[in-house]
């Protein structure tokens, strides 16, 4: 677009238009802050092969070895947050999760079998697609 024809639009650009795009982007962002978490976690809960095997408070620092098929995952967990430290698995996805610290939120150490999950009935989404 030309400096001519882009004077020319700004030329019917209201005080009330800009009014309208201004409130439209307030609701925006304030509808993203409000609407899109999930639920705050109390307990992170750790399943190897499947089976529960802790479920750790959120409140104090922590850490916990799990033993699975390859070897020995670690789960750290702080305040209000925990995530997967160390695994055995080839890939490292579920490290590399870093930390979780909405309701519902996942990392699966699949080589392993050892999974960290937050709980909380109000996740950020519905489901998962693959």
């Amino acid at each position: 677009m030309d400096r001519a024809a882009l004077a020319a639009w700004r030329r019917h650009l209201l005080a009330g238009d800009l009014l309208v795009l201004a409130g439209g982007l307030v609701a925006t962002v304030a509808s993203f802050l409000l609407l899109w978490q999930g639920e705050v976690p109390d307990r992170a809960i750790v399943r190897a092969g499947g089976a529960i095997v802790a479920e750790l408070p959120l409140n104090d620092r922590r850490a916990l070895s799990v033993e699975g098929p390859l070897g020995t995952t670690v789960i750290e967990v702080e305040p209000g947050r925990a995530r997967v430290a160390s695994d055995p698995g080839p890939r490292q996805y579920c490290v590399r999760q870093g930390w979780l610290s909405r309701g519902g939120a996942v990392a699966i150490c699949a080589p392993n079998q050892v999974s960290l999950s937050l709980n909380g009935g109000g996740a950020s989404h519905d489901s998962l697609s693959y």
